[in-house]
Formats: C-alpha cells, structure tokens, sequence
C-alpha cells in the first residue's frame, strides 16, 4: 500500500502544532520540514476541511489543532488527505478472459477481495488506535524529553 507523502507531512505539521502557543503560519512549518509550501497549504487546508486544524486569519494568523492530540488518531489525518476509500479496488478479474465465471454465480466476493478487506480493515484499526499525542510520546521516548519543546521554542522564535 502507498500512501501519498502529503499524509507524512501532515501527520509531522500535527505532532509540531502540538508545541505552538499560539496558530503557526504555513511557511514556518515548511521551513521547519524543508518542504513546499505551496504543497503543504493544499495538506493543512485538507486537514481544515476535516476539522483536524483551524486556520487562523491575521498578522498572527496560521493553524492550530480543533483538539487534543489524544483526540486526533492517524486514521483521522489519513483519511482527511487521502480520503476515506479503501485501500483495494477489486475489479472482478474472475469475470474476465476465456474461462470468466459469470456474473450470475459471482454471489460472494472473491477469496482476494476478502482477504484485502481484512487487511484494510486492520489497517483502519491499527490507525484509528493511534493517537496524534501517541505520535508524540513516541518521539519524546525516540528522541528526548527535550526534542519537542526545541520545536516549539523555535517556532515562537521564528513568530513575526
């Protein structure tokens, strides 16, 4: 399975938004990742529609998270970039070339649609048990107590 990068960057944008005091610009959280920004906008605006981040208008504008991070699951910002669809389309192989079963003895899904349905399913499951603030634990015990709050502290540096 292939996710697109822009669900990587904004799962980044949301465990960095869990350190701002106040709405970070678009712009400070493409320098942050050295990405688009141009890019990362379309990403945090896809968030915006989906409730995930708010966008704040102004001098001192740019996005905050709607909620906790232990309200936000992975599954959540997965599905506001990349859309709620499953991960496999079927499209019914078993009725096609010379010894094509036909449509009317297809009454249950094939044996590969199921088994995609099962790991789509435990992926969706894996995903919505994962929170935003489990993405930050991890990187507090991955890279230090301290590795976050730098982050926070150079994005009100970086605040005009």
């Amino acid at each position: 399975m292939k996710l697109s990068g822009g669900v990587e960057w904004a799962l980044h944008c949301c465990v960095v938004l869990t350190t701002a005091r106040s709405p970070v610009p678009v712009t400070q959280l493409a320098d942050l990742h050295d990405v688009s920004g141009s890019y990362l906008a379309k990403q945090l605006q896809a968030l915006s529609r989906a409730g995930i981040v708010q966008s704040v208008q102004g001098h001192s504008g740019g996005y905050r998270l709607t909620r906790p991070p232990a309200e936000i699951t992975v599954l959540d910002v997965v599905e506001a970039i990349d859309g709620p669809g499953s991960t496999f389309l079927c499209t019914e192989i078993r009725q096609r070339g010379p010894l094509a079963t036909p449509v009317d003895q297809c009454t249950k899904l094939c044996s590969v649609h199921r088994a995609m349905l099962r790991a789509d399913h435990a992926w969706r499951a894996s995903l919505h048990a994962t929170t935003i603030a489990d993405l930050v634990a991890d990187v507090e015990r991955d890279s230090g107590p301290q590795a976050l709050p730098r982050v926070g502290e150079w994005l009100a540096g970086q605040a005009t």
